[in-house]
């Protein structure tokens, strides 16, 4: 009598975009450190174009691979973890999020458990904002779903775990777009190979230093004016964005 076939768990390489990141980065990477490393296949940060001191940070880190990226913008900084990783699945963060307990396992049940899952992400939690501003924050994502439940995706950039067989049906990051709107550009295109999975309990905790500085409703706005635009039009509403370090 034979048993049933091994089936080899797929290996993870987490990939952090960092841009002048040397006050966020040191405690997202202890945070790594603490609940990923020794899981993850790999752990790469890629540098994309910093002037400041986020390659020294990252050399404090001996288990990081560090990558540079010179063409500034965020699809620029994942489409280089993508060519500079070679794990099953990618997982994506940002250098201001802190990566909890339980998190990369959370991946691998979900990718076991739905065999047509083309990306998997969750919502923020605010580990720096307080009182109304978080609740505000975080209800966002409880409003969102509705949204996710008509168009059937929805990420979030600092989020999110896709297989690399994917991501090359995909063609990899989209380059033209800047900033605002890759996100959902990412879910759509994703959407098109899968299953795009928003689940409530696989949750990050990052910084709410972008709603602090612009605002809660400004944001709010003008992610659902990309969002829109996206799904309509297959293209951002807006180009510019601020920088918020």
């Amino acid at each position: 009598m034979t048993g049933l076939p091994h089936v080899r768990t797929p290996t993870i390489s987490l990939i952090i975009p960092a841009y002048n990141e040397e006050a966020y980065l040191p405690a997202c990477l202890d945070a790594v450190m603490r609940n990923v490393a020794g899981k993850a296949f790999e752990i790469i940060v890629v540098d994309n174009n910093s002037t400041d001191g986020t390659k020294a940070v990252v050399e404090r880190y001996p288990s990081v691979k560090y990558v540079f990226e010179p063409s500034k913008g965020i699809t620029r900084a994942r489409q280089r973890g993508f060519t500079a990783s070679s794990g099953d699945i990618l997982a994506y963060v940002d250098a201001d999020t802190h990566p909890p307990a339980g998190w990369i396992e959370q991946i691998w049940e979900q990718f076991a458990a739905n065999r047509d899952l083309a990306c998997l992400s969750g919502p923020y939690s605010f580990y720096d904002l307080s009182g109304l501003r978080n609740r505000v924050s975080t209800a966002w994502f409880v409003a969102a779903r509705s949204i996710y439940r008509i168009t059937g995706y929805l990420l979030v950039g600092g989020n999110f775990a896709i297989p690399r067989h994917v991501l090359e049906k995909m063609g990899g990051f989209d380059s033209t777009i800047e900033f605002y709107g890759e996100d959902v550009d990412i879910a759509k295109r994703a959407k098109q190979q899968g299953k795009v999975l928003f689940s409530p309990r696989f949750v990050m905790p990052t910084s709410g230093r972008r709603m602090q500085k612009q605002g809660f409703a400004k944001i709010a706005g003008i992610y659902l004016a990309n969002y829109a635009s996206i799904m309509v039009r297959g293209k951002p509403a807006t180009k510019g964005y601020q920088d918020i370090r």
